[in-house]
């Protein structure tokens, strides 16, 4: 099966936000994405998608050049849902998992797509109340995207682990600091890629998926992280969605630098360090647990060390790259999350001091994200 590949001219970006729809008042999850639709009237284009659930908007960039331009258009977005969300007393939230909404209160989007989607995958189909970030950056050759797809894997642990907001699920406290990550790769195809050494391997596998009836289109494979053919692009889905848009921009930068940097250095004839997948599979289990204070494995010969130890590393071997991107301050900016705290480390604090009140917790994501969006306005 022939998979053509529309290469990138560059290395560009382009990033889509999950976000969603709670009631202002009472902080929970409502199912009101078609009337959030029928007010925009078209006025945010193609940037505003509607996803699985009625619960969700998803904000999607335009190809842009940089972190800056990204973060910007999103901005927008996100501003024209907010203004047509709030006199219907509707907040944006912005978290891997809402803290205590239940799944079998919300409603899917009509759709052919997602109700053959249920159909299929049943319980585990219907529990998909979670929410993420993904990233495209553009590959200029595509014999160059499965080897750089296969060393991006030595940093999922440091990805996960950054973003991780989804400690509670349905009103509990699951111990985990990135429970989204665990729930959607129980869906069919999703989960950690397969580690092809060519194109012809990933066409072949591609084409048994096909054949068997595993998937009827090719997006249909949800690897954590997975080429995206028509776009020219790596796109990195490992990311719970970020509270704040200081938060998503310093992930962003982290991405489109280490994809940079990889495929530059392969394109240079350097050969790429990868993992085999069994510590790949580890790291991701790990860091899910146990977040930033993760010890994972950095190489094949099973070294171990501290995932915020190795991140500074890496954000150090990161900075000439970054400056070519113009994104210096932008990746500089995960040391204020290592410092302040990831995601899921405030609000289990937040849990804490307001002795198990999920709603706080709730009601902070809503206000950091209203303060964060606030602050691009200005």
């Amino acid at each position: 099966m022939d998979i053509p590949f529309h290469p990138s001219a560059t290395h560009s970006l382009g990033v889509e936000w999950e976000l969603g729809l709670v009631d202002s008042e009472t902080k929970d999850l409502v199912s009101r994405a078609d009337e959030v639709f029928a007010a925009l009237d078209g006025a945010a284009g193609p940037r505003v998608h509607r996803e699985l659930l009625l619960n969700t908007v998803e904000l999607v960039t335009d190809v842009a050049p940089n972190v800056r331009s990204a973060m910007a258009d999103l901005a927008e977005s996100m501003s024209l849902v907010a203004d047509v969300a709030e006199p219907m007393g509707i907040e944006l939230f912005s978290a891997g998992m809402h803290p205590f909404a239940s799944w079998q209160d919300q409603r899917v989007t009509v759709s052919d797509r997602y109700a053959t989607l249920i159909d299929r995958t049943q319980w585990w189909g219907r529990q998909m109340l979670i929410y993420g970030i993904h990233m495209h950056v553009g590959m200029p050759d595509r014999d160059r995207v499965l080897p750089v797809l296969n060393s991006l894997l030595r940093y999922f642990p440091h990805l996960q682990a950054l973003s991780a907001s989804s400690p509670f699920y349905d009103a509990q406290n699951t111990g985990y600091v990135s429970n989204r990550a665990l729930l959607f790769q129980q869906l069919p195809t999703a989960g950690l890629p397969f580690q092809f050494d060519t194109w012809a391997q990933y066409e072949s596998y591609v084409n048994d998926m096909y054949v068997t009836g595993v998937i009827d289109q090719i997006n249909e494979i949800r690897w954590d992280i997975r080429p995206s053919p028509s776009l020219g692009t790596i796109e990195v889905r490992i990311c719970d969605a970020m509270a704040t848009f200081e938060e998503v921009e310093s992930v962003v930068a982290l991405v489109h630098c280490l994809i940079t940097d990889l495929d530059t250095r392969l394109a240079a004839g350097e050969e790429l360090p990868t993992l085999p997948p069994w510590h790949v599979q580890e790291n991701k289990w790990r860091s899910a647990r146990y977040g930033m204070d993760s010890i994972v494995i950095l190489d094949d010969a099973s070294s171990e060390g501290l995932v915020v130890e190795d991140l500074r590393t890496t954000m150090a071997h990161l900075e000439p790259v970054a400056e070519r991107l113009d994104c210096t301050a932008e990746l500089a900016g995960l040391e204020r999350i290592i410092t302040r705290g990831a995601g899921y480390e405030r609000q289990r604090a937040l849990a804490q001091a307001a002795r198990g009140d999920l709603r706080a917790v709730a009601a902070s994501v809503v206000t950091e994200l209203n303060d964060s969006l606030r602050g691009r306005r200005n």
